[in-house]
């Protein structure tokens, strides 16, 4: 075996020649995709809900966004754990820097907003008044404490917060599913792939 011989990637076969992702990174990434989808159309509509008399309908989505935003967190950090112990494959060798820095970019991005977000959103409930008990437990029936009393101020900061963060979600998340189309499409090289 010649020793000067370049180590095989994490994943790489004749499918994957620039390596993949694991199993586990794979499905942390879809299970994210899949509470984003369920997070970030509820978090834009809820305040569009009116004409309902006792407010059950509304404190539904509020119930459903909240519960989709701190399992997100949950994933979040497990990820982050696992991403540290577990490197996942490096860019190709062929990627161009800028888009190679690019991807980082976002990359970072996303993750801190995975983690940012649900904390934001979480203590603007706490400071509205609102925290995750009764029409809005976690799951519909875990009752979490109350983190600290009702703050109008700290509520406008901590909601004007959120909603730019759940606008610059949706651009990163545009910009990313973006480049996996490009990569896919365009340059036709195993970036999609590796997540496959």
């Amino acid at each position: 075996m010649d020793a000067t011989a370049a180590a095989p990637l994490p994943g790489q076969d004749a499918a994957h020649p620039d390596g993949q992702y694991g199993r586990a990174a794979k499905w942390f990434h879809w299970i994210t995709l899949g509470l984003m989808l369920i997070a970030l159309p509820t978090g834009f509509v809820i305040k569009f809900i009116t004409g309902d008399a006792d407010g059950a309908y509304k404190m539904g989505f509020y119930a459903i966004h909240e519960s989709a935003g701190l399992t997100i967190l949950i994933v979040a950090l497990a990820r982050i754990v696992w991403k540290l112990r577990n490197p996942p494959p490096p860019h190709p060798a062929d990627l161009p820097p800028p888009m190679r820095a690019a991807a980082t970019a976002t990359h970072h991005g996303l993750y801190a907003l995975l983690v940012l977000q649900p904390v934001m959103g979480f203590f603007a409930t706490n400071a509205w008044g609102f925290p995750m008990q009764g029409q809005t437990a976690y799951m519909g029936f875990l009752h979490l404490p109350k983190f600290m009393e009702a703050s109008t101020g700290i509520a406008n900061v901590l909601s004007w917060g959120h909603t730019i963060g759940g606008y610059l979600f949706v651009v990163l998340l545009g910009a990313h599913v973006g480049a996996a189309v490009f990569h896919h499409a365009i340059r036709r090289d195993g970036t999609l792939m590796r997540m496959l």
